[in-house]
C-alpha cells in the first residue's frame, strides 16, 4: 500500500497483489456480478454493482439496500483498465444532487492489470478521503485477496429450471441421445448431429454439436462419476472439470438444477448464458413432446 497527499481534503492510496491466473479471468472476477459481490463483501455484505459496464456509463456502487454512491466509467479497456470518477450518493436507489463540498465528488478509482508468464499484477489507486484512510487501508489488501483466491480458484456457475413434466419424463429425455439431439444447443444456429450416452457409473458420453452452416464444431463429453436414476448425475468433462445436474421430483413438475466448473478463456456470464440457454431449449422440448 502507498500513500500520497491530495487536493480537496483527498488521499491518493494504491493497493496491489500478484495473482496467479489470466488477467482476462482477473478482469473478469472483478465485474461479473456474483464474484464482485463475493470479492467487495469485505467492505459491506451485501455490496453490489448495477451498470452496463460501458465507458461514459453510470455504475451504482450501492450495499444491496439502495445505499450507496454513483459514478461514471471514465475510461475502459477491457482486461487491462477500468477508471471510474465518483459522483454523488445513492439514497433509496435514487441519486442525489452533486454537493461540491462533499469529499467523495471528483475522486477516482483506477483498476490497472498487467500479465506476464500467466501472472497478472492488479493495481488498484483510489482518491480516499481522509477520515476514511484507516478502514481502507484495512479493509481493501482483504479485498484483494479475495479477488486473488477467486482468480486462482475454479469458479461454480449454477443454472436452474423448472419443466412441467414428471421426472421420469425429464430424465429419458435428459438422456436418450434420440433426444439429446433435439434440444441440445444453445442458439438456433447451432445443432447437434450426433450423441452417444454410456449412462452408468464409470461410462462415458459424446456430443457433437456444430454450427449449421458448417463452419465449426466441437465434440462436448466427459466421463460419469455418479448417476442415481431420476435423481442425480455427476461427471468430469474432457477437459477436468466438474458438473452435477440433480433433478427433483415436484410431482407434476421437476426442477432441474445444474452446477458446473467454468472455464477461463471465455467471459462468465456467456458461459452461464450459453449453458442457461440450453437448459432452458431442453425445457421447451420437453414440455412441446
Amino acid at each position: 500500500m502507498q500513500t500520497e497527499n491530495n487536493s480537496a481534503g483527498l488521499k491518493k492510496v494504491s493497493f496491489s497483489t500478484s495473482i496467479n491466473a489470466p488477467k482476462n479471468k482477473v478482469w473478469d472476477i472483478l465485474w461479473y456480478d456474483e464474484t464482485y459481490r463475493k470479492w467487495t463483501s469485505v467492505f459491506m455484505e451485501g455490496s453490489c454493482a448495477a451498470s452496463d459496464w460501458n465507458e461514459g456509463s453510470k455504475v451504482h456502487f450501492t450495499d444491496g439496500k439502495g445505499g450507496g454512491m454513483y459514478s461514471i466509467i471514465e475510461k475502459k479497456v477491457p482486461g487491462e483498465f477500468m477508471s471510474f470518477r465518483h459522483i454523488g450518493e445513492v439514497k433509496d436507489g435514487v441519486e442525489q444532487p452533486v454537493d461540491e463540498s462533499k469529499g467523495w465528488n471528483g475522486s477516482t478509482e483506477n483498476y490497472t492489470l498487467k500479465e506476464s508468464n500467466g501472472v497478472t499484477e492488479l493495481e488498484v489507486d483510489m482518491d480516499v478521503v481522509t477520515e476514511m484512510l484507516d478502514y481502507f487501508n484495512k479493509t481493501f489488501p482483504v479485498a484483494l485477496e479475495n479477488v486473488k483466491k477467486l482468480a486462482e480458484s475454479k469458479i461454480q456457475l449454477t443454472i436452474e429450471t423448472t419443466v412441467n413434466a414428471p421426472v421420469e419424463k425429464v430424465w429419458e429425455y435428459w438422456n436418450e441421445p434420440a433426444h439429446i439431439t433435439q434440444w441440445c444447443s444453445a442458439t438456433p444456429e447451432w445443432h447437434t448431429p450426433r450423441a452417444e450416452n454410456d449412462l452408468r457409473t464409470g461410462g462415458s458420453f459424446s456430443t457433437r454439436m456444430e454450427a449449421k452452416d458448417g463452419s465449426f464444431g466441437f465434440d462436448f463429453g466427459g466421463v460419469y462419476d455418479d448417476v442415481k436414476a431420476n435423481s442425480l448425475i455427476a461427471y468430469t468433462m474432457g477437459d477436468g472439470r466438474k458438473v452435477l445436474i440433480v433433478f427433483s421430483s415436484n410431482g407434476h413438475t421437476t426442477t432441474v438444477t445444474e452446477s458446473f466448473e467454468a472455464e477461463d478463456m471465455n467471459p462468465l456470464a456467456m458461459q452461464k448464458g450459453g449453458w442457461q440457454n440450453i437448459l432452458d431449449n431442453f425445457k421447451a422440448y420437453v414440455e412441446n413432446n
